[in-house]
């Protein structure tokens, strides 16, 4: 039974808006307030496979819609999105905490996701070579795969499902996104907007669901490609369930993102550079630095950045000011609240502490916090704890830095702060993570570059987004003609 006056969130299936009846339900909470916005239906087994079969039918005539006819859809669509893309923002920040600002970033990148799918009539092209034997001429062409799945998670609803369906439907596939229960308010909001860009019934679904769901889309015979954004563990056990299929798979898991600072690393730079790479969308994304790895000389650096962060406003992401939100759930806030208190048993030193926030605010708070005097064997140093923590490891030289870094689990991101271009090119040539950045915070590929994940951050073989997401969603034919 959905509470009055609060809304009840709808499946979209075979070109139409569904509110399905009799269907478990979880709430949507405002991190910062702990108001319920929403009540969101839980797919059962019967939903799947009905929506996989209208996708499959809707994907049958959508490969032969001509490419260029294809994008002009995403070209509409990419009007409606920046026509909209305020409130988009407003609703991304009330049902996952971050503030506008961030919220206002992430709407724009996945706009710009939008206008690389675009080029897909270049993208999509091929190789010929004629006479590679006497009278025998040779090309490639791509061709759709069919019914692509996309598994998304809470932290950007908006941007991360266009990693996915912006390139597979313009590669001419037909797509279902199975966005996090936790946030279901923002992709529905998008894909309205896609529906009203006039996409072909069939060709984008929307069913929301928990992990039941989502093994049956691995299992369905018709899901020909999976795609997956979250935590490694359920990154493995998404990749190793549907490459059993015999799917494509990309899983895009957890990550433990290194910062490097070197003694000639420009001080106020640097500092905001880790603000925000640190404690941006509350520390909730793959891409946030949680360590900063402190090579001796750049003490100065630290000392700026704790006057910075005892300084940083905490509340409600919809108010201007606020610097930094709630995280998703209380649960995950005593998580993170659990990940500190152990930080410290284990003999870090808190230079600062958010857990006095937790209870003082009224929402999901843990404030922003810096462990210092860590080791690389701590739990801290080592586990993805996905909040406001950053932990500080010192060492000696760069060489001391770059083998830290090397002894991680993952792979997704690192950055190097310095005025050194030989340490850059030292840092960039050996660091073992697939997204380096060199004085940038947060080293995030634009929409025509890939997300390069590493080691367990990232399962599969080509990456989201870029050209990867073009090879990811087409099978290549290779054709030898000769003619007589």
């Amino acid at each position: 039974m959905v509470a009055s006056g609060v809304k009840s969130v709808s499946f979209y299936v075979n070109g139409e808006w569904t509110k399905p009846a009799g269907r478990a339900t979880l709430p949507v909470h405002n991190p910062a307030t702990g108001e319920v916005l929403a009540e969101v239906p839980l797919a059962t087994a019967a939903d799947v496979d009905h929506a996989v079969e209208t996708a499959h039918a809707g994907y049958l005539k959508w490969r032969d819609v001509p490419v260029v006819d294809r994008v002009q859809v995403l070209y509409r669509y990419k009007t409606l999105l920046e026509a909209h893309q305020m409130d988009l923002a407003a609703m991304l920040t009330a049902e996952n905490g971050k503030t506008l600002d961030d919220a206002k970033a992430e709407v724009r990148r996945g706009i710009q996701m939008v206008e690389v799918a675009c080029g897909m009539p270049s993208l999509m092209m091929g190789d010929s070579l004629n006479d590679v034997a006497a009278g025998i001429d040779c090309k490639t062409i791509r061709q759709p795969l069919g019914v692509s799945v996309g598994v998304t998670p809470f932290n950007f609803p908006a941007m991360v499902p266009m990693w996915m369906y912006p390139f597979a439907i313009a590669c001419g596939n037909a797509f279902i996104l199975k966005p996090s229960e936790r946030v279901p308010l923002t992709p529905s909001f998008a894909v309205d907007l896609l529906h009203e860009a006039g996409l072909p019934a069939g060709v984008m679904t929307l069913l929301h669901g928990d992990k039941m769901a989502v093994d049956t889309m691995l299992h369905h015979p018709l899901v020909r490609a999976v795609s997956f954004v979250g935590s490694t563990p359920v990154a493995k056990y998404i990749y190793a369930s549907a490459a059993t299929e015999g799917k494509r798979v990309q899983a895009l898991g957890g990550a433990k993102n290194h910062l490097v600072v070197m003694p000639d690393a420009d001080v106020a730079k640097t500092v905001e550079a880790i603000i925000g790479s640190a404690f941006g969308a509350a520390g909730e994304r793959c891409l946030a630095g949680s360590v900063m790895v402190l090579v001796q000389g750049a003490e100065p650096v630290l000392d700026a950045l704790l006057e910075r962060v005892r300084g940083m406003a905490v509340g409600d992401g919809s108010k201007a000011g606020t610097e930094m939100g709630p995280l998703i759930t209380t649960e995950h806030a005593g998580r993170v609240a659990g990940h500190i208190q152990r930080g410290i048993s284990e003999g870090a030193v808190p230079l600062t502490d958010g857990r006095g926030l937790r209870n003082s605010l009224g929402g999901h708070f843990v404030g922003p916090t810096i462990l210092d005097h860590a080791h690389a064997g701590m739990s801290i140093a080592c586990d993805e704890i996905f909040g406001p923590v950053l932990t500080v490891l010192r060492v000696a030289t760069l060489e001391d830095a770059i083998q830290t870094v090397n002894t991680s689990r993952f792979g997704n991101a690192s950055s190097i702060f310095t005025g050194s271009g030989g340490a850059a090119r030292e840092y960039t040539s050996r660091v073992e993570a697939g997204m380096v950045g060199v004085n940038i915070g947060v080293a995030a590929p634009m929409a025509f570059f890939p997300f390069a994940g590493w080691k367990q951050s990232f399962f599969g073989d080509l990456h989201a987004h870029g050209k990867d997401a073009v090879a990811f969603y087409t099978e290549q034919k290779v054709i030898m003609s000769r003619w007589f």
